[in-house]
């Protein structure tokens, strides 16, 4: 097989396993009935005058399956981390010991479950639209190739053919990824 078309496809490769890995991190980030440190640890917060992620600030821990327990490295932090998560789109209002703050997960609602299956199929739908994106890409690396005579019609054919292949397995990954965390969130 042609040189370039082993680059195009190998590019094309890497460029959609990021875009899996992406998309199964953004399902992390809802909440079904259980605690999950995930949760948190994507969370922007306003420290030493500079935005820093939860996770270089505090560590995280799972006490109870319902329950997270964020105690950060330094506890002039506590207030600063109190108020990202106040201010995020969690819902959750932390309790504050002085030490450590504690995030109590409620059971979900029917209703709440719905609207987060609802997001979580927006998130697989983003992804594949980046994987068909990467797709397009390749295709047009291909049908310049094949323009300026470095590939023929049938190697053309046969490269987009392992291209469609790879999409098609790529969509897949992130269709059962959806399934997974669909019937986690509708689990009661």
């Amino acid at each position: 097989m042609n040189e370039l078309v082993e680059l195009v496809q190998e590019d094309s490769r890497e460029r959609m396993e990021k875009a899996i890995g992406h998309a199964k991190a953004e399902f992390s980030s809802i909440r079904g009935g259980r605690a999950a440190p995930q949760l948190v640890e994507r969370l922007t917060v306003e420290a030493y005058g500079v935005p820093m992620k939860m996770v270089e600030l505090a560590s995280v821990s799972v006490p109870e399956a319902r329950q997270l327990l964020i105690t950060p490295h330094d506890p002039a932090n506590l207030e600063a981390i109190e108020r990202s998560i106040s201010m995020s789109d969690l819902g959750l209002n932390p309790s504050n010991d002085g030490r450590s703050l504690r995030l109590s997960f409620p059971p979900l609602t029917e209703e709440r479950r719905k609207e987060l299956v609802r997001m979580v199929r927006n998130m697989a739908e983003e992804g594949r639209i980046a994987i068909r994106n990467v797709r397009r890409d390749g295709r047009k690396d291909l049908d310049s190739a094949e323009k300026d005579g470095q590939l023929s019609k049938d190697e053309l054919g046969r490269a987009e053919d392992d291209l469609d292949k790879l999409t098609q397995a790529s969509e897949k990954a992130i269709d059962e990824a959806l399934a997974d965390k669909e019937a986690e969130l509708l689990e009661v």
